[in-house]
């Protein structure tokens, strides 16, 4: 199966792209670690982010938030996704 059909069947039996759904479960774990207390270069490392500058700059564009008011509890849920 080629990348296109792939990416196309993809869309079209989960809803999102491919890229978005892996970006959606980063940030899901993401939310879960920072919940939990762990850093944010840690959490970004986890979730498999080169930087926690490219890091924080994704998490905060889907959320709204920035990670480290997110793991203070100052927004309870992310604005953008479902975490």
């Amino acid at each position: 199966m080629s990348r296109t059909a792939f990416a196309l069947t993809f869309a079209e039996l989960v809803g999102l792209t491919p890229m978005k759904y892996l970006t959606d479960q980063r940030m899901r774990q993401a939310a879960k670690l920072l919940k939990a207390g762990e850093s944010i270069g840690a959490v970004a490392d986890r979730v498999g982010y080169r930087s926690e500058a490219a890091f924080s700059r994704k998490f905060k564009q889907l959320t709204g938030t920035s990670p480290g008011a997110f793991r203070r509890g100052l927004q309870a849920v992310p604005a953008a996704t479902t975490v």
